[in-house]
């Protein structure tokens, strides 16, 4: 019943502002600082709101997110 019930989740590492001008001038290999550091937690959106935060977990050439957190709604 389910199974074609479309979901949208995002893991978001982090953010930045850029001007359009200096990311048209990026080539490839290029790197983009972000606004967190290597500790902060990694949030997870579902359809647009954030359900958890998490940790980056990399074993071999796979990544994965291990909860840390599940973010309460707020009603």
């Amino acid at each position: 019943m389910l199974d074609n019930v479309p979901v949208e989740m995002s893991i978001v590492l982090g953010s930045t502002h850029l001007p359009i001008r200096q990311l048209l001038k990026m080539g490839r290999g290029a790197l983009i600082p972000l606004d967190c550091g290597y500790d902060d937690p990694t949030e997870l959106y579902v359809n647009d709101q954030l359900v958890a935060r998490g940790k980056i977990q990399v074993t071999g050439d796979r990544m994965s997110l291990e909860i840390a957190e599940v973010v309460r709604r707020s009603r």
